[in-house]
């Protein structure tokens, strides 16, 4: 129970910030308009600073001889991942069941994790650098395939948004795993290690302030409609995919690595992407629906994540 706890309090830490996001915006301490501003500064410096620094302090080759595995692992769960989201859809309204379905497909599979990781196991940086390499692809994936969620009446002309598919993250990763692989990371001068060192440590407060602004946002914009839609949501997003992929785990326990089967895990159990808002809306689909489906789902998280990672650890050992 006591793996119960520290994830609760993992949560519960991300949450509390993403209250204050939520309060701030309410109070209009910072205006609505700042939060547009504030997600690139988020996504664009912050995410990528961190995971460079990450990489480079603690990622080597000879300590990670199978590194190059974690995409190809990654590409496994999203392959799981979609034929769940099939699945499981058809329990949707056919009227909203494209933005149910981009919700429950596209995980919170960075900041999410990184937060949880990082809180449950504060000593180590195992957890974290694998966590950067098996999500190498996912910004490029994500912003490349979202349209075809969507019915081909309500899209756009189809354009390929070069600009977010190559996301400064897979740059970041990109550029500090070849650092490490020719191994002239001790070469880096330390002014600037300190410098990404501090715009990454703003990274997991500011993209939940920015998150609790924008459900602020989203609900003063769009209500709350659709409660039985969004318990199906919740209840298949926060619970029913984790608990597949436990027994597909465990199932398989001989063949994936320790490490990777629990950050396969996390990626199942995480709410959804919080950039599904604005993609839906931007193919003209309903962010109604996918805001509230992500609000409801990240409240619930609080309890359903420490549950679903104590039932992982009644079948694993970390």
């Amino acid at each position: 129970m006591n793996l119960f706890l520290i994830a609760f309090e993992s949560v519960f830490i991300l949450l509390g910030i993403g209250i204050i996001g939520f309060w701030i915006v309410k109070s209009k301490i910072v205006p609505i308009t700042l939060l547009r501003s504030l997600s690139p500064l988020a996504l664009d410096i912050a995410l990528p600073s961190i995971i460079f620094i990450d990489i480079i302090s603690d990622f080597s080759p000879s300590a990670y001889p199978d590194w190059w595995q974690y995409p190809l692992w990654w590409a496994l769960f999203t392959i799981i991942a979609f034929l769940l989201t099939y699945l499981f859809s058809i329990a949707s309204k056919k009227e909203n069941r494209d933005e149910f379905s981009i919700s429950l497909f596209y995980q919170n599979g960075i900041f999410f994790p990184l937060a949880i990781l990082a809180g449950m196991f504060p000593d180590s940086e195992n957890y974290q650098v694998t966590l950067f390499l098996f999500v190498l692809f996912f910004p490029a994936f994500f912003f490349s395939t979202y349209p075809f969620f969507f019915k081909e009446k309500n899209r756009k002309p189809l354009s390929i948004p070069f600009k977010k598919i190559f996301h400064p993250t897979l740059f970041a990763t990109l550029i500090a795993v070849s650092i490490c692989v020719i191994g002239i990371q001790n070469q880096i001068p330390m002014v600037i290690i300190s410098i990404l060192t501090m715009l990454g440590a703003m990274t997991i407060p500011l993209l939940m302030i920015i998150l609790g602004g924008n459900i602020y946002v989203n609900y003063k914009k769009n209500g709350f409609s659709e409660p039985i839609e969004t318990v199906k949501f919740v209840l298949i997003k926060n619970f029913i995919f984790p608990l597949c992929f436990l027994g597909f785990l465990v199932l398989f326990q001989n063949y994936i690595p320790p490490v990777i089967s629990f950050i396969m895990f996390l990626q199942s159990a995480v709410p959804p992407v919080t950039a599904v808002p604005i993609v839906t809306e931007r193919i003209k689909g309903s962010a109604v629906f996918s805001s509230q489906f992500i609000m409801a789902s990240f409240l619930v998280s609080i309890l359903s994540l420490p549950l679903m990672v104590y039932l992982y650890s009644l079948f694993f050992n970390f």
